[in-house]
C-alpha cells in the first residue's frame, strides 16, 4: 500500500483547487489585467532588479533549503540560516516546507513509479501518453487532492519546532513575497503605479517564471536531456535550465547521489545553489556538507 493517509473530503478538495488555480492561473489574470491599465509605463530598472533579488531569495529557499537541506539533508545548518532557508522557500509560493518535502521524498522513494506524485511516465510510453504525461507532471498534478502522508515522510520536520513555526507562518511568508515588493516600489518612487509595477514584476511574474522552472524539473527532467549516471529512474540533465534553476536541472546526478550538496559535478556544470553552500560552508553556517567524491561514476 503506498499511503496511509485518509482521503481528504470533498471540501477540502474544492478548497485546494481554488487555492492552487489562484496561484497557477493567478499571475496570468493580473498581468492581462495589468497591462492595459499600465499600457505606455516603460518597466524600470528598479522593478527588474526587483524580480531578480526575489527570484534568487525565492529561489535559492528552495534549492538550498527546501530541496538540498530539508529533504535531503546534504548540510547541517545553524539555527538562523534553517530559519531564514525555511522562511526563503515559503516565499516562492510553492507550499509550506513540510507539505513540499514531503511531496519531495515521496517523489524520490517512487520515481517513476507508482506513488510518484508527478511522474510523466504514468499513461505510457506512446506519443499521446507522453504529452499527457508532460501536461500531468507539469502543472495537471497539482490540482489532484494531497494524499502525501506527512508523518510517514517528515517526522523529522514534525519533530523540529522551528520548521513547525515556519510552516505555520506560511501564509505569512508568502504575503511578504508580495507585499515588499510593493512597498519598496512605493518607496522608491512614491507613486501607487511604481508600487503596482514592482509588484507586478518582483512579484507575479517573478513567481509564474521560477514556478514554471520548478515544475520543468518534474516534466522535462524526467523526459528530456542527457542520462549520464545510472539511476533506477527516468531523471535526466537538462542544460538549458541550469542558471534558472540554480543547478537544480542537473538531475540525473541528483537522483543517482540525493544526498549530495552539488547536482552539476562534471565538468562546465554551473551550479549555482551548491556555490551558495560552499560560501555558507567558509562563512561557519552550513557543516558537514556533503560534497561529491571527484570523479562519479558515469555510464
Amino acid at each position: 500500500m503506498i499511503e496511509t493517509q485518509a482521503r481528504p473530503n470533498r471540501s477540502s478538495v474544492i478548497t485546494d483547487r481554488v487555492v492552487t488555480s489562484l496561484f497557477v492561473i493567478g499571475p496570468a489574470v493580473v498581468l492581462a489585467i495589468a497591462i492595459p491599465l499600465l499600457w505606455g509605463q516603460a518597466v524600470s530598472l528598479h522593478d527588474l532588479v526587483l524580480a531578480a533579488v526575489f527570484y534568487l531569495v525565492a529561489g535559492f529557499g528552495i534549492s538550498v533549503g527546501f530541496h538540498r537541506l530539508f529533504t535531503h539533508k546534504s548540510f547541517t545548518p545553524n539555527r538562523p540560516l534553517k530559519f531564514i532557508l525555511a522562511a526563503a522557500g515559503s516565499m516562492a509560493f510553492e507550499g509550506s516546507v513540510t507539505s513540499w518535502v514531503a511531496n519531495h521524498r515521496r517523489h524520490h522513494m517512487f520515481s517513476d513509479q507508482p506513488g510518484d506524485p508527478h511522474s510523466p511516465h504514468r499513461y505510457g510510453s506512446g506519443t499521446l501518453a507522453r504529452a499527457k504525461g508532460f501536461g500531468y507532471a507539469h502543472i495537471g498534478w497539482l490540482f489532484t487532492p494531497d494524499v502525501t502522508n506527512k508523518t510517514r515522510f517528515v517526522p523529522d520536520l514534525l519533530k523540529d519546532d522551528d520548521i513547525v513555526t515556519a510552516t505555520r507562518l506560511f501564509p505569512v511568508f508568502a504575503a511578504l513575497s508580495f507585499a515588499i515588493p510593493f512597498g519598496i516600489g512605493w518607496w522608491i518612487t512614491g507613486t501607487f503605479t511604481g508600487a503596482l509595477t514592482a509588484l507586478i514584476w518582483a512579484g507575479f511574474v517573478r513567481m509564474a517564471l521560477f514556478h514554471h522552472v520548478t515544475w520543468s524539473i518534474n516534466s522535462i527532467c524526467h523526459m528530456f536531456g542527457t542520462k549520464p549516471f545510472k539511476t533506477k529512474d527516468q531523471s535526466t540533465n537538462f542544460a538549458p535550465l541550469a542558471l534558472l534553476s540554480l543547478g537544480e536541472s542537473w538531475h540525473s546526478y541528483h537522483h543517482a547521489n540525493p544526498s549530495s550538496a552539488r547536482h552539476g559535478v562534471l565538468p562546465r556544470q554551473v551550479d549555482l545553489s551548491a556555490g551558495l553552500i560552499r560560501v555558507l560552508e567558509r562563512a561557519g553556517w552550513a557543516t558537514r556538507v556533503h560534497w561529491p567524491t571527484p570523479a562519479p561514476a558515469t555510464l
